[in-house]
């Protein structure tokens, strides 16, 4: 395992990719300071990226002032072209961004190719939804007056983007946000700075204008802070901890700017007895170990009907113990490492904790030797609401599962978390199915499936969870505004 993720980008057919520099108004920038970049399987370094300081964000911020009225000018149909260039690009180049996605985050190889085809979809939908943002005519109630209500760009944006998916999320905004006609500003994690820069040259390379799209890496409070400050900046858009999503919405307040939160999560995941139990099983292992539990969706609390509480259990567990657990590049594994040693010892003491107050535990019994990121994929049953893993957000390939008795009853303790992003519900009722999708308290719910994201579909949460939303059309006016004009006089 020791320096597998060198070797593959040693042999990278871009070797640009890796070179680490930041764009700033169209200039490749290699930086006084440099960070280190590393491998969470193994811990070894694998590249350095230079660390840009606030006085290289304030360049960034000036940059992409002067570069909005020309790019807010361009046909809409123009953008997509650019936009559509970016995204055939990263197609073109998808097996080497998945490389530099498992090598930084440790995901499964074949997750991070996933990842780049997602990435690239929203891309392609924004090209296409930008075309589409649509004003309205209002029936006057001014006599000899025009009403109508135009959608413009909102000015200057920013993203601050997470690690767990390090393309996608940078995409699915700044697709939304140029195809809107505003420049934006992306800051990606400290730990995936690879895949972030490797876009911003294929973005270059697709024609995306000198200040348009800029990739900044370094700490991120020195780098936030003008973000914050500077009123040029005029939309921000953050997916991370509900922690630092406080942070920055307190930060912002100042400027008044359009702020988008997408949080954490505390998924639900509710399995009646009336479903066939194979469906249910497979639904909670993609729910629950997809990018190795590293996911905002991920099932964190697993509500199962008491009559099939056993068999579902039993079938879980065979399920789980099945999982590979390894380095992400390597072609068995299921369950590749933290991203953060933080994330793995978060997991352990949620298991210690469970097992403390009595859950029955079952792990796999992989991933010992591996490495302090490693956490074996585990499945804690009997799990009452007074541990830590019903409470909290996991973030890891800990599975927590409770029994229930009735609808009522479980309706209430999925809805008692203060996070409330998505949920799932399995169930072959469909008069159940609709009363659940109108009271469980989320921004996105699943019924009968694991899967339900893409471009199309307008995701975030309620309640703690987020504000606003990304993706579909509701995901472009985060960087819109309405002006509503009243043409009068029109009599004469």
């Amino acid at each position: 395992m020791s320096g597998l993720a060198i070797r593959h980008l040693e042999n990278l057919r871009r070797r640009d990719f890796v070179a680490g520099s930041a764009l700033i108004d169209g200039r490749w920038i290699a930086g006084e300071q440099r960070g280190i970049v590393v491998d969470p399987a193994t811990g070894e370094e694998i590249a350095e990226v230079a660390s840009c300081s606030a006085a290289d964000m304030n360049l960034a911020i000036a940059a992409a002032e002067r570069s909005f009225a020309s790019w807010r000018d361009l046909l809409p149909v123009r953008r997509g072209e650019v936009l559509r260039s970016w995204a055939s690009l990263m197609l073109d180049h998808s097996e080497e961004l998945a490389i530099l996605v498992t090598s930084e985050q440790g995901k499964p190889l074949a997750e991070a190719r996933h990842e780049i085809a997602y990435g690239a979809g929203f891309l392609e939908w924004f090209a296409a939804e930008g075309e589409r943002a649509y004003g309205e005519t209002i029936p006057s109630h001014k006599l000899g007056s025009l009403l109508h209500v135009r959608m413009q760009p909102i000015g200057v944006a920013a993203a601050i983007t997470p690690w767990n998916f390090p393309v996608a999320m940078i995409t699915r905004k700044a697709g939304a946000a140029l195809a809107a006609g505003c420049p934006i500003i992306v800051k990606p994690a400290p730990e995936t700075p690879l895949s972030a820069l490797a876009l911003a040259r294929l973005a270059a390379e697709a024609g995306v204008p000198r200040g348009v799209l800029q990739v900044l890496v370094g700490k991120p409070v020195e780098l936030s802070t003008p973000l914050l400050r500077d009123v040029r900046i005029r939309a921000l858009s953050f997916t991370g901890s509900t922690e630092v999503g406080r942070l920055l919405l307190e930060g912002a307040a100042d400027t008044v700017k359009k702020v988008s939160l997408e949080l954490g999560g505390h998924a639900p995941f509710i399995i009646f007895d009336d479903v066939d139990l194979e469906k249910a099983v497979k639904g909670a292992m993609a729910a629950k170990f997809a990018t190795s539990g590293q996911d905002c969706l991920a099932a964190n609390r697993i509500y199962v009907q008491k009559s099939i509480y056993g068999a579902f259990v039993e079938a879980f567990a065979g399920a789980i113990g099945q999982l590979k657990v390894g380095h992400g590049l390597e072609s068995a594994t299921d369950i590749g490492p933290m991203t953060k040693l933080s994330v793995a010892n978060k997991c352990l003491s949620q298991i210690d904790d469970a097992v403390k107050k009595g859950a029955r535990v079952f792990s796999a019994n992989q991933g010992a030797g591996l490495g302090p990121n490693f956490v074996p994929p585990t499945l804690l049953s009997d799990v009452t609401e007074d541990m830590l893993v019903a409470q909290d957000e996991t973030f890891g390939p800990v599975a927590a599962v409770l029994p229930f008795e009735s609808e009522e009853e479980v309706i209430g303790r999925a809805n008692a978390n203060e996070m409330g992003l998505a949920g799932y519900v399995y169930t072959d009722s469909l008069r159940r199915a609709l009363r659940l999708s109108e009271r469980i308290e989320c921004g996105m719910l699943g019924i009968n499936t694991a899967s339900f994201t893409g471009p199309p579909i307008p995701f975030g949460g309620w309640k703690q969870s987020g504000l606003g939303r990304e993706g579909s059309r509701h995901g472009l006016a985060e960087y819109m505004q309405f002006k509503y004009v009243c043409f009068g006089d029109l009599a004469n």
